[in-house]
């Protein structure tokens, strides 16, 4: 029994110094999950080990990579081959941001890492962008190369390539909105639907779009005037008022989270809405429902105007993030993961890997997108483009000029609710 002992502790000492001998790639995922972050992980992984590198996968994002004593474990081809179509993250993801005086060279000398692989949004991808700036002021030839991932879509990849994990978040986004908008027409009410998407809308308008919501409301659209609650509840009660003139008594309007992030907390705070605060005293909107905060005003602004029209809130968000990746982020995380050692073995760093119109795999480096203060910016809707617009004026319910005099059966004022005026947008192109 002692001796069987010796033997194994003897094997695994074998193993461990074989690992030690080997130079590696390091993953990290921070942020929010994204559907095919597994597909990611589960590539990069096969195609380093096939190539002799060991791969070591970080628990707790930043936090770990710069700990005492990091948060890691060696991945094999069975742990890969098993998670590469499962939702969600296999690695513990993290939002934490190291300051600049927390970075350190100590993990990747001390496990002879080559290149780091880090998974995420634009956080991610700035605090990535300062690591690497800091990487080859050490001149330590260590790689750092970012995969693109958000549900949000908003990370400045070019035009019609989009961040993997957005088609399936949409997808199932599109699922659930579908049967929103048939319990709305079922029940003869309207529901008031939230989307996530931080400052970008790229998530409502995908899911709007696709179930011919008759309201659509993201940050975009208020290119010509200030973002407020009053104009949004404006807009949502503008879609109502114009499909009861059209005889539907039912709808849904989708609100892009993202219009909070152009607001003063001012404007959040006057709601009524009772906040938890954090230690700045800013109010705490995770904590929140934004759906609640969208249809408690606009109910509010109904009563006022005396018109008896039903709405329910719904979020939509946390339940879209790690559904099982849908065959296209399959297939595009699989080929990210791939295309992560050709930019490697090419000798590239400090860029986005991304798959151009050409189907090849191309750097973006982050300097090229970065602002002044370091930070990669985010890619909005552009609202100017046809798609967009085609959207906006042919597919959406809400009042212009042309519907004032039926209007007044309902708002004394129907001009405060046309959605040109509120806009500010030309009627007419």
């Amino acid at each position: 029994m002692a001796l069987s002992k010796i033997v194994l502790e003897f094997i695994d000492l074998l193993i461990l110094n074989t690992l030690e001998m080997k130079e590696a790639v390091a993953i990290l995922c921070a942020g929010g999950p994204a559907p095919g972050i597994n597909t990611v992980i589960s590539s990069v992984t096969k195609i380093f080990i096939n190539n002799g590198y060991n791969v070591i996968g970080l628990n707790g994002g930043y936090k770990s990579l710069f700990a005492e004593e990091p948060a890691f474990e060696y991945l094999d081809f069975d742990y890969a081959d098993q998670i590469y179509s499962r939702g969600g993250s296999a690695l513990k993801m993290s939002r934490y941001k190291p300051r600049d005086d927390e970075f350190s060279v100590d993990f990747f000398k001390k496990y002879k890492v080559k290149l780091l692989v880090t998974i995420g949004g634009d956080d991610t991808a700035s605090t990535a962008n300062r690591l690497t700036k800091y990487l080859a002021s050490k001149k330590l030839d260590v790689k750092n190369i970012h995969v693109p991932k958000t549900i949000d879509n908003d990370l400045p990849l070019p035009e019609g390539t989009p961040t993997f994990g957005y088609h399936s978040a949409k997808e199932e986004g599109v699922r659930l909105a579908t049967t929103i908008y048939e319990d709305a027409r079922t029940s003869g009410n309207w529901f008031v639907v939230s989307a996530m998407g931080r400052e970008a809308g790229h998530l409502a308008m995908g899911i709007g779009t696709a179930t011919h919501y008759p309201m659509i409301i993201i940050p975009e659209m208020f290119d010509k005037t200030k973002i407020t609650f009053d104009k949004i509840t404006k807009l949502v009660i503008s879609s109502m008022v114009k499909r009861r003139i059209l005889g539907i008594d039912y709808g849904v309007a989708i609100i892009s989270e993202g219009v909070f992030h152009f607001m003063s907390d001012k404007e959040i705070i006057d709601t009524g809405i009772n906040f938890t605060y954090d230690d700045h005293g800013h109010p705490e909107l995770g904590n929140v429902s934004k759906s609640h905060i969208f249809n408690m005003l606009t109910q509010q602004e109904l009563k006022n105007l005396r018109i008896k029209v039903k709405s329910r809130p719904n979020e939509m968000g946390y339940e879209l993030r790690c559904c099982r990746p849908v065959a296209y982020d399959l297939a595009y995380a699989t080929r990210l993961g791939l295309g992560v050692y050709n930019l490697f073995e090419a000798g590239h760093t400090g860029c986005m890997i991304m798959i151009n119109r050409n189907a090849e795999v191309k750097p973006l480096f982050l300097k090229d997108v970065e602002d002044d203060k370091g930070k990669v910016k985010p890619r909005l809707v552009d609202v100017t483009s046809q798609n967009v617009q085609m959207i906006f004026r042919n597919n959406l319910h809400y009042l212009t000029k042309e519907d004032y005099r039926a209007a007044k059966k309902y708002v004394k004022n129907p001009e405060e609710y046309d959605f040109f005026e509120i806009l500010e947008w030309n009627q007419n192109g």
